[in-house]
């Protein structure tokens, strides 16, 4: 066949391909090199083919549709297409189905005071109510980078980012408008800076306020799950309350990773890995 009447697409580990669409063309020429290109892919055994659509050739939407092809997820500069060309049952997996969520536990263990904001917007808007500085964590960032940079953002505090721990999490469902489910973790954060700077678009007023006046708030009081979380903010501020660390590895692939587990293990493992590459 002539690989130009074709799209040259990047195959993956599960029978299919990718194509991202690179130059401008008209709709019924796209429309006949995808045909073919189908056709081609089917013989060749393919299954789950995926179209990466720039913004700037959206005008090609309708065509693809029209072809069998379905949206997947967007971006701010894409939107990806997948299609299922073979007779057996379609296992393209969906769209991302969780938001990764954090909140900042950060203690001045001079004063025993904790660090609270009351938010401009979003839920708490007029609701006076003091909470913890929380944020989504950005794609292909760290739970623990993530958490610092939040409270960065919303307070102007620095972060000592060698001792971010992972203390509590919760999972709710259809917590956002686009209704993903939400992991939200809970981060104890040691300070290396304490002047207050309030995000000004975001945040109202932020403050240091002793830990037992942040839980027996009212709305802390009053609502479960706030009840719970603030209780067990409060055991790690007051006690040995030690949590999960993180220890840093790699996949099979050799991609970054990272394990949370108790934070007396995380030391051994973090130890042990120190240990063994001295040695060598």
């Amino acid at each position: 066949m002539d690989t130009s009447k074709i799209f040259q697409g990047e195959a993956d580990n599960y029978d299919g391909v990718t194509v991202t669409i690179t130059e401008a063309m008209d709709a019924t020429v796209f429309t006949e090199k995808l045909r073919a290109s189908l056709s081609h892919w089917r013989q060749e055994g393919k299954r789950g083919i995926w179209i990466n659509l720039p913004l700037l050739f959206a005008n090609l939407v309708e065509a693809a549709v029209s072809e069998g092809f379905r949206y997947h997820h967007a971006e701010p500069d894409y939107l990806m297409l997948v299609s299922w060309i073979q007779n057996t049952p379609d296992t393209i997996p969906a769209n991302a189905s969780h938001v990764v969520g954090v909140g900042a536990l950060v203690l001045n263990k001079n004063t025993g005071e904790v660090l609270v904001v009351q938010e401009k917007s979003g839920y708490f808007r007029n609701k006076n109510v003091w909470k913890l500085p929380t944020g989504v964590v950005n794609e292909g960032e760290d739970i623990c980078d993530g958490v610092a940079r939040e409270v960065e953002e919303e307070t102007g505090v620095c972060i000592l980012l060698l001792t971010p721990s992972v203390f509590s999490y919760r999972q709710s469902h259809k917590a956002f408008l686009n209704k993903k489910s939400d992991l939200f973790f809970l981060c104890a954060l040691t300070p290396r800076s304490y002047e207050i700077i309030e995000q000004k678009s975001e945040i109202l007023e932020a403050k240091w306020m002793p830990i037992k006046e942040y839980v027996d708030q009212p709305w802390n009081q009053n609502k479960e799950m706030f009840k719970y979380m603030a209780n067990i903010c409060q055991k790690k501020c007051e006690e040995d309350y030690l949590g999960f660390s993180t220890v840093e590895t790699t996949t099979g692939t050799g991609k970054k990773s990272f394990v949370y587990c108790n934070a007396d293990h995380a030391m051994s493992l973090n130890a042990a890995r120190d240990q063994a590459s001295s040695s060598h």
